[in-house]
């Protein structure tokens, strides 16, 4: 969940926020890499012709897509539910 100043705010399963400073440290510093990663992409493929849209599509495939791989060791309800109250 992002605050009012564009950071996240990091939570466990259960809306708990995450506490120990060098995991926010961590969990940011990937982020703010994911995001310039991102923006490479979106900036190379544009200046090669790509269709800005279909880019921004490929580049949230590729988050949608990605996999667990720690589900069978997790407990079932380790995602936050994010529907509607």
């Amino acid at each position: 969940m992002m605050s009012s100043s564009g950071s996240v705010r990091w939570q466990d399963s259960s809306g708990k926020a995450i506490a120990c400073t060098e995991k926010i440290k961590v969990l940011n510093e990937n982020l703010d890499e994911l995001r310039q990663m991102a923006q490479d992409a979106l900036e190379d493929g544009i200046l090669m012709g790509c269709c800005e849209r279909q880019l921004r599509d490929a580049l949230a495939d590729a988050i949608v897509l990605l996999v667990n791989p720690y589900l069978a060791m997790l407990p079932e309800n380790n995602v936050i539910d994010k529907s509607p109250c």
